[in-house]
């Protein structure tokens, strides 16, 4: 332990700061889309689908938006330059003024210099399950002056997370990473089958009334709602992952409000779900692979094996040890799906390997982690009346919401045949079973990409993304003429928004947002 401890020491300064940029990457994992929480993790009856919701009707946003906005405080936001509201919006926007309402907390940073004043710069959290409401601050933190003296950075919690009528499946705690998620590796098809169906089962019964309007298309008719409460005639956006596919889907459903959207990593909402999941395990096993060598690379420092195999085997035998029994260490006992959610972590940000390195080494030592990662997510000290499972809950209810997912259960035993040969590292989790083959909602709800007829956007990725791989802001770039993707070369989620981009991507960003010019051509930085 003491010798860990000594190579604590030398990794944090080798690290150039890493341990200082924890609470931001942390804050980053939550808005990686669907962190897998058990990643590194290598026959009932099914009553039909209830009713599907009835199609949305044209928009009719100035008339909801007609609402008198009272700002005050944040909840569980200590700075005082935020500011909140709340705006009403329709439970189901197929009939916004003959049904529930539910409210949406709204935040609202003001521009540092208002004679320079564009408009309003929207922003949201990812996941999906990820709060919106402290984004402004967190952008103020990377975005050039000249940005923040042109925009009021609004941000919301999306409908059912943390302050905007939050939901919960009846859990006691969430998931780890906010994401349901077995291995057939560590548990047999049939348990996962018991503990998916009774998940699906808890949440129709806690959150039954909301679970047939959680998408991403109703979502994105809340955003229009907001405008409209604003008073604002457009909206410009900045945003990551799952929330880049907020405002991907918001373009193509009110082409004629937007402004200068920047779409960091978005993901392709043609592909969600289940086929999305399944097309970025190649990219999970090449970063995992990368991590792997790294360790090996210094494993004077790590002591996990001198090559990239060994590291793999050393790592997969303790999560195996792990999930027949956690690793106790002081009042902590360490799950395989904690330790599979930091080795996740090593697969999203190339920038953290020597701080996962570095944990799971103490861990398999028997000390405790030297520089922890936050792999729970959870509100803001003093945010009021949020669920202990609300991320989770509302991840999961997108994620089964937005599509609807294989029924046949004969699916998922093929897929865990197919891709565990495949992708032998991952391929056990993600080709696996969830609740989403029990939920009470089946319908394809997705808005296709090319009805996005707004003005060109800024598109923004790395290369070796493994949460969203790069064919997916490819397709979104290229679903929009004239659109242009900027890329970094780096195994990295959320470059810009995580503040890895260069000075080629970030001035890319800034450009945009200030002037209104996107590149005369596809960046590759």
């Amino acid at each position: 332990r003491t010798g860990v401890r000594a190579r604590a020491r030398n990794v944090i300064v080798a690290v150039d700061g890493a341990a200082a940029r924890t609470a931001r990457a942390t804050r980053v994992v939550r808005v990686a889309a669907g962190a897998l929480a058990a990643g590194m993790l290598a026959t009932v009856a099914i009553a039909p689908p209830a009713a599907n919701a009835a199609p949305i009707r044209p928009s009719n946003s100035e008339q909801l938006g007609g609402q008198r906005l009272v700002w005050g405080a944040c909840p569980g936001v200590d700075d005082a330059r935020l500011r909140c509201t709340t705006v009403r919006v329709p439970l189901d926007h197929a009939r916004p003024t003959n049904g529930r309402s539910i409210t949406l907390t709204v935040s609202r940073l003001s521009t540092a210099d208002p004679a320079l004043r564009r408009g309003v710069l929207f922003t949201a959290g990812g996941g999906p399950g990820g709060a919106g409401v402290p984004e402004p601050l967190y952008l103020s933190s990377i975005l050039d002056p000249s940005v923040l003296a042109r925009y009021d950075i609004v941000g919301f919690d999306m409908r059912f997370v943390e302050r905007s009528t939050p939901i919960s499946c009846g859990q006691p705690q969430e998931e780890p990473g906010g994401y349901w998620a077995r291995t057939a590796t560590y548990q047999s098809f049939a348990q996962t089958v018991r503990e998916a169906q009774a998940y699906a089962r808890d949440c129709a019964r806690h959150a039954g009334w909301a679970l047939p309007y959680a998408t991403t298309a109703q979502a994105a008719r809340d955003m229009d709602v907001i405008r409209a409460a604003l008073g604002e005639r457009k909206i410009s956006f900045l945003a990551g992952s799952y929330a880049a596919m907020l405002g991907s889907t918001y373009r193509a459903l009110f082409p004629h409000r937007v402004d200068r959207f920047v779409l960091d990593s978005p993901i392709n909402h043609e592909r969600i779900w289940r086929r999305y999941d399944l097309e970025r395990l190649p990219a999970f096993e090449e970063n995992y692979a990368a991590f792997a060598a790294y360790v090996a690379d210094n494993s004077g420092t790590y002591g996990l094996g001198s090559t990239a195999a060994e590291v793999t085997r050393t790592l997969s035998q303790a999560f195996a040890r792990a999930a027949v029994e956690p690793i106790v260490i002081g009042d902590h006992a360490w799950t395989a799906s904690e330790l599979g959610t930091m080795a996740v972590v090593a697969t999203y940000f190339d920038y953290l390997w020597p701080v996962v390195a570095l944990d799971l080494a103490a861990i398999l030592a028997g000390s405790p982690p030297p520089i922890p990662l936050d792999l729970y997510p959870a509100p803001l000290p003093g945010t009021p009346g949020v669920p202990p499972d609300n991320h989770t809950a509302v991840n999961m209810a997108f994620r089964c919401g937005d599509n609807a997912w294989p029924r046949d259960l004969a699916t998922y035993r093929r897929d865990l045949a197919t891709y565990s040969v495949r992708h032998p590292v991952f391929g056990p989790t993600i080709a696996n079973l969830n609740p989403c083959a029990f939920w009470p909602v089946a319908r394809d709800n997705r808005v296709p990409l090319a009805d996005d007829q707004a003005p060109a956007a800024l598109v923004v990725a790395a290369t070796h993304d493994a949460s969203v791989p790069l064919p997916n802001s490819v397709a979104v770039a290229r679903a929009n003429a004239g659109s242009r993707l900027v890329t970094v070369d780096r195994r990295v989620h959320v470059p810009f928004v995580g503040g890895q981009g260069d000075d080629c991507l970030t001035g890319a960003v800034t450009d945009f947002l200030v002037t209104g010019r996107l590149p005369a051509r596809d960046l590759a930085c």
